[in-house]
């Protein structure tokens, strides 16, 4: 090998290509990079006795132009292979070969004929079967016009959680661009009118949707991953969401995405997968890491199988310092080069995890993500938990991570279908749960507040289900949770009763409102603001159609819930106390029943008072969730009487900022039905404490 290849060898690729050299190249940074005199490649394999280096002319080539073999005398620093490469590559693709031990007792998968991504490559083709994945040589360039971060603190943020190509891929969508990055970019206008200040997207880290096997039970189509939780390329955008574009165009696409919702006041938060890849178990497909360096990249149980933490085959060895490295450097790379402001981290308790699969108590790489100066600013939100039997909600490593909080979920759920004693576990989530966070010296801020997310019901299946129904995933309704604390209120789907439909509507304004006037961090699953259905599958992960896709004529048929939620958005933005960073004092807050009495917290009647003293005015808060009305006494106002802002019984919204004489509780009590809140305002210009 060393003697084929020369100091700077010249060869040509393609008829098309012109010349192109090699040279020594260096050893950092890692992946493809623009240099002052080309382009160099380095790459991690530690126990590959040789790497190859394969260029091709076009992304439908089988055979590569050329084979460069690297030189382990010239091309080889510690464990990192790298070549400098000169010559008209832009708009070429490149991947790689490995050569090395292929035992499986010794945890070793290395095959010289297989074809391997670069794992820090930034652009990917389409990687559907039959087609290769190629790794493009893609131009990095882009006009920012000046945008920068948007730095809205946590007490701000309003989390929208969505699908990029789930989002506008109905043609109700109305876009040009549907089910693309631009798409995305045609919807800015309903986001500001809504009220969010940031998307959290579902994974767009380049993953291969046909990688699912099998067909659907109830229409024997062929099932794809639509979520995109099983990574095959973490540096890389996925190219599927930029439409008929040239390998490498999703750069310019999703950039434009990220930049023009920031124009709009809106940050991007991604939903990253670090915990696992697509590579899955030993006879899953091999993409990548598995073919470069097994051993170093995945977790491996003594006789060399994958342990398996993540419910998806593998587990990525996360604390091992080059994994680590490759992490930080991901983020780094989103952050510097799309402007990404956030990550949601998938099943994050694996990222505090060791070689062996032990819970660490200071686990290297989340201190490092959380100290990592370029990351500093970023929002940090991890799913505080894993398939592995950790569950670390509350007590997640760092400061400066907030979590998915799954309690507050669960208890506002039971709270509203009527489940007795969970009086004091309402005003525990409404307060920021500082059962969570208090002793940890963490704060309300640290808690993302949800009802909803993509990994269950939708807010109206939420109401409209008792059960799942999930037969459409060919997993004999297996899969999904099975304890969902839902309820159907009289019929199990879609109905056409209008006592059955107005209870609905109901409880989803009180599941709502309870989200938006709660301490801590809101999020809103995307559609639930129109009642999106999934047709009650609580786990649509496969179903890349009509189950998942938003149905925008939705959003006309309930102007009214949408117009509420624009409302208890406002109401929340109008505020300050109901969204502090800080957990209430005595001073702040009063909790009664309806006679105006201390709650009884266990009680099996939930309903709920609260009398919260903010800057100029004060909020009483009112719960109902029983299913016979009541009357509740209502405490001394600030000087301006009581004026209701929010009444769920009622049809229409109340706008926060016209009071009129029939907006106004003239009485000391006031009417609440079954299954109700009401939210009054006393205006003051001044603000004492309560007594």
């Amino acid at each position: 090998m060393t003697e084929r290849i020369a100091w700077f060898d010249a060869l040509t690729v393609g008829s098309d290509s012109g010349t192109v050299r090699i040279g020594r190249g260096e050893p950092l940074p890692l992946g493809l990079h623009d240099c002052c005199d080309g382009l160099n490649i380095a790459v991690f394999s530690r126990h590959a006795a040789g790497v190859t280096l394969l260029l091709y002319g076009t992304a439908d080539e089988r055979e590569p132009c050329a084979r460069l073999p690297l030189d382990a005398r010239r091309h080889r620093t510690g464990d990192i292979w790298h070549a400098r490469l000169t010559g008209d590559l832009r708009g070429k693709f490149y991947a790689l070969q490995a050569d090395g031990p292929g035992s499986p007792d010794d945890g070793h998968d290395f095959d010289l004929d297989r074809t391997l991504l670069d794992p820090y490559a930034t652009s990917v083709t389409d990687l559907s079967p039959g087609s290769p994945g190629r790794c493009v040589v893609a131009d990095q360039g882009f006009d920012w016009f000046e945008d920068a971060p948007l730095r809205h603190p946590w007490s701000k943020t309003i989390l929208y959680e969505t699908h990029v190509r789930g989002l506008t891929i109905d043609p109700s969508s109305g876009v040009n661009r549907q089910g693309e990055y631009l798409g995305v970019v045609e919807k800015i206008p309903y986001f500001r009118e809504l009220g969010i200040t940031a998307l959290e997207l579902m994974p767009i880290q380049a993953f291969a949707p046909e990688a699912l096997e099998r067909n659907g039970p109830l229409t024997g189509e062929r099932l794809r991953d639509y979520w995109g939780y099983n990574p095959v390329a973490l540096f890389a955008p996925m190219s599927r969401y930029s439409g008929s574009v040239a390998p490498g165009g999703e750069l310019v696409a999703f950039k434009t995405m990220v930049r023009e919702l920031h124009r709009a006041g809106i940050e991007v938060i991604l939903d990253v997968v670090f915990n696992h890849t697509a590579e899955g178990g030993r006879n899953g497909p091999t993409y990548s890491f598995r073919g470069l360096d097994n051993t170093i990249y995945y977790i491996l149980t003594q006789d060399g199988e994958y342990a398996d933490y993540t419910g998806c085959g593998n587990t990525l060895n996360c604390n091992h310092p080059v994994v680590r490295n490759m992490v930080v450097d991901c983020l780094r790379h989103w952050v510097v080069h799309f402007h990404i402001d956030g990550f949601r981290f998938d099943l994050a308790s694996v990222l505090g995890r060791d070689g062996r699969g032990t819970l660490l108590a200071n686990p290297p790489l989340l201190e490092q993500i959380a100290e990592d100066p370029i990351l500093r600013d970023v929002k940090l939100i991890a799913e505080a938990w894993d398939a592995g039997g950790a569950f670390q909600v509350g007590h997640f490593p760092g400061r400066r991570w907030a979590e998915w909080n799954c309690h507050f979920r669960d208890d506002v759920r039971r709270f509203w279908r009527g489940d007795p004693g969970m009086t004091g576990a309402l005003a525990t989530r409404l307060a920021g749960s500082s059962d969570l966070y208090q002793d940890g010296g963490e704060g309300p801020l640290n808690s993302v507040n949800f009802v909803t997310s993509h990994d269950g019901f939708t807010l109206n299946d939420l109401v409209s289900y008792t059960r799942k129904h999930n037969e459409a995933n060919g997993e004999e309704n297996r899969d999904g949770l099975d304890e969902n604390y839902s309820d159907n209120y009289g019929a199990e789907g879609s109905s056409d009763d209008p006592q059955i439909e107005a209870m609905r509507l109901r409880q989803i304004k009180n599941l709502l409102a309870t989200l938006l006037l709660s301490r801590g961090v809101p999020m809103l699953l995307g559609g639930d603001e129109f009642r999106r259905t999934q047709g009650g599958n609580n786990n649509a992960y496969c179903q890349d159609n009509t189950v998942s896709w938003y149905d925008w004529s939705l959003a006309g048929r309930n102007a009214e819930l949408v117009r509420f939620v624009r409302q208890l958005i406002a109401l929340r933005k109008a505020h300050p106390v109901l969204r502090a960073e800080t957990f209430y004092t005595d001073v702040e807050v009063r909790w009664f029943e309806p006679t105006g009495q201390q709650p009884d917290w266990h009680g099996p009647d939930n309903r709920l008072g609260c009398l919260i003293r903010d800057s100029g005015a004060s909020l009483c808060l009112l719960f109902n969730a029983a299913l016979a009305p009541c009357r509740f006494v209502m405490p001394p106002s600030a000087g301006s009487g009581w004026h209701i802002a929010i009444d769920t019984s009622k049809n229409e919204s109340i706008a926060d900022t016209s009071f009129g004489a029939e907006d106004t509780i003239a009485q000391s009590n006031i009417w609440l039905e079954a299954r109700t809140t009401i939210v009054a305002v006393s205006r003051s210009t001044e603000a004492g404490p309560i007594e």
